[in-house]
């Protein structure tokens, strides 16, 4: 619930950073996958992508078309992370201003009815459209099809030892967390849910969170 207490607790020894990296074959096929498949989807993505880049462009001809935000990923390593501009070009310059409507609790920031977000951007939000340029960090290295949400700098700072267990792997475009409800679960459900993904993960899980992920960008699941 937002705004609860939570009870703080022990580090789960059962995420170990070594004991995750000991999957070697589960991680080779893995990582094969996430360059197959994110090559496969920026191919059949060059069209849409381009329409995308046309509406975002009709809206705001002079704005840009990709945002780029730096995000931490596995082992707190920073990276850029690339996505459609789904809000206005000064969004991150008037954030402190909206801090007090947050509508989660916890190290990170959600408004359903956020002023920065476009009119384009607002539908490429809701069927999550606006992460596809993400399939090309996922070729690099730096994310993977199917892990926990990337977290920005500024949430990472407010993290437990607890909370960082979630940064022992790859954080994902797609993740238990996004496909469990999104943004009607706060911050320390969604790391309970990351940290259920890793103590679970498996070729199996993976392919059933990429399959409930297709049906919610058809059937939107309060995405914003």
């Amino acid at each position: 619930m937002q705004g609860e207490n939570r009870i703080p607790k022990k580090l789960d020894t059962s995420l170990t950073i070594s004991q995750q990296n000991s999957r070697y074959v589960y991680r080779f096929i893995k990582r094969s996958c996430d360059i197959l498949f994110s090559l496969l989807g920026i191919l059949i993505f060059l069209v849409p992508g381009f329409l995308i880049a046309c509406a975002i462009k009709w809206e705001n001809p002079k704005g840009t078309i990709f945002y780029t935000q730096t995000r931490v990923g596995k082992y707190q390593i920073l990276f850029k992370m690339y996505k459609f501009r789904s809000m206005q070009e000064n969004a991150d310059s008037i954030i402190t201003k909206l801090k007090s409507q947050n509508e989660v609790d916890g190290a990170m920031f959600k408004m359903k009815h956020d002023p920065r977000v476009t009119k384009v951007g607002h539908f490429l939000r809701r069927h999550s459209l606006d992460e596809i340029p993400q399939l090309w960090n996922v070729f690099k290295g730096d994310m993977s099809l199917v892990g926990p949400r990337p977290p920005l700098e500024r949430e990472v700072v407010q993290y437990t030892d607890y909370d960082k267990q979630r940064l022992s792997v790859k954080p994902g475009c797609t993740g238990l967390w996004q496909v469990s409800g999104r943004n009607n679960v706060g911050f320390h459900e969604m790391v309970e849910l990351d940290l259920k993904y890793i103590k679970e993960r498996g070729l199996y899980f993976d392919f059933k969170i990429i399959l409930q992920t297709i049906k919610i960008i058809i059937f939107p699941n309060n995405a914003f």
